[in-house]
């Protein structure tokens, strides 16, 4: 599947500074990780903190499918609201979800000051915004739960909101987010994991996997093969290739980035934007000054119908950048297109579909799949060792 269209942001800012081999020949190895971008990555670096011998490989350059075309906003909040999470999955789920969201950005944090990542991490506040007073009711049922959960949230008001430039009728403003190149980080999380050991591969397709007498077997394009205790699938919306059961919708979306503006307010910096409407839009600035704006969802058909679509989208994005934030004058520098995921509950799926077969899948659809990476960080050893765990369960297949 071509997971994005054009040249998005982040590749064209660094090219390629570091390279790997492609697989020639058989290899056995503990651990097998199918997907090479933040997922594959993150969950790498926990398995070689944990001592395991992993070996990592990607059909394509590593870090060039949808990490590559992320936004990396960093939100604890879900695609789907709090009080709506909470009817569709209880009280406990809902709101670990979101905790746990939430402690996943200081969890990211303290990685990225482990490998001494230069990605460009900070901290943000989120406002979620909306412009239409048939949303304001949905508005603060969301606020009325997130504070009865003990979330620090304050309620803002048009006027508040004429300080960021924005253009609303209401928001909620949270005091932790975060955003970050997600391209620069995943390429040092790979420098590090290979550094201690791990094996990576990229242009390796992997063709089949078949459970032989408690070990798992990856054949590749080629032919050689990859023996494993474990293999572990983090490839994302690619997974609908090999999964039966179908876990995601999937979306196309579109991004645009902004030329550089030198007097672009420290407030507006500070701060990330997402609105109520569905498909939401959302934006970000970037520490060149530069505002990423993202939305425009349609369903996905196939690559060529997508990206036949982005000058059409590049123009609906300025348009509705403009009337959000009419002070600001959004000159488009890149543009493209991408490929966007949707649950039935806004949640990711870990763990293993086949509790029989030693194959384990990590996906964090939506907007949130960094983060859910990183809480799938604090399950994978569990279901390697068949152990019990909060999160194997909330976001188990078959749910």
């Amino acid at each position: 599947m071509k997971l994005r269209s054009t040249e998005s942001f982040w590749p064209l800012k660094h090219a390629m500074d570091t390279s790997y081999p492609s697989i020639d020949s058989d290899i056995n190895t503990q651990v097998l990780i199918i997907g090479g971008g933040i997922t594959g990555a993150l969950i790498a670096y926990k398995l070689i903190n944990e001592g395991k011998k992993v070996v990592l490989v990607d059909r394509r350059d590593i870090a060039n499918g949808s990490t590559a075309a992320s936004t990396a906003l960093l939100q604890y909040e879900i695609d789907v609201p709090l009080h709506e999470l909470i009817n569709l999955r209880g009280v406990a789920c809902a709101v670990d979800s979101y905790k746990n969201g939430k402690k996943a950005i200081f969890d990211l944090r303290s990685i990225i000051d482990d490998i001494k990542s230069d990605c460009q991490f900070e901290f943000k506040k989120s406002i979620y915004f909306c412009s239409f007073k048939k949303d304001l009711p949905f508005l603060k049922n969301e606020f009325i739960a997130r504070k009865k959960y003990g979330f620090d949230v304050n309620w803002l008001e048009r006027w508040d909101l004429e300080k960021f430039g924005l253009n609303a009728l209401a928001a909620i403003e949270s005091n932790t987010a975060a955003v970050l190149d997600p391209y620069r980080f995943a390429h040092d999380l790979f420098v590090y994991c290979r550094e201690n050991g791990m094996k990576i591969f990229d242009r390796t397709n992997i063709t089949s996997t078949k459970d032989l007498n408690g070990k798992m077997i990856a054949q590749t394009e080629n032919k050689y093969n990859i023996v494993a205790d474990h293999i572990i699938h983090c490839s994302g919306y690619e997974s609908t290739e090999t999964l039966t059961e179908k876990v995601v919708n999937l979306k196309s979306t579109y991004v645009i980035a902004s030329e550089s503006i030198p007097n672009l307010s420290s407030i507006f910096k500070n701060a990330v934007f997402w609105d109520t409407s569905k498909p939401y839009l959302y934006f970000r600035s970037t520490t060149d000054n530069r505002i990423i704006m993202g939305g425009g969802d349609e369903d996905f058909k196939d690559p060529k119908k997508r990206d036949k679509f982005l000058p059409k989208k590049e123009k609906f994005l300025l348009n509705k950048f403009q009337k959000k934030f009419p002070r600001i004058n959004f000159k488009i520098d890149y543009s493209w297109a991408g490929t966007f995921g949707e649950t039935k509950d806004g949640l990711p799926y870990f763990g293993k579909p086949d509790p029989d077969k030693n194959e384990h899948y990590i996906l964090g659809f939506g907007g949130n799949g960094i983060t859910f990476s990183i809480m799938a960080m604090n399950s994978i050893m569990d279901s390697i060792k068949d152990k019990e765990n909060p999160d194997l369960e909330y976001y188990r297949f078959g749910r």
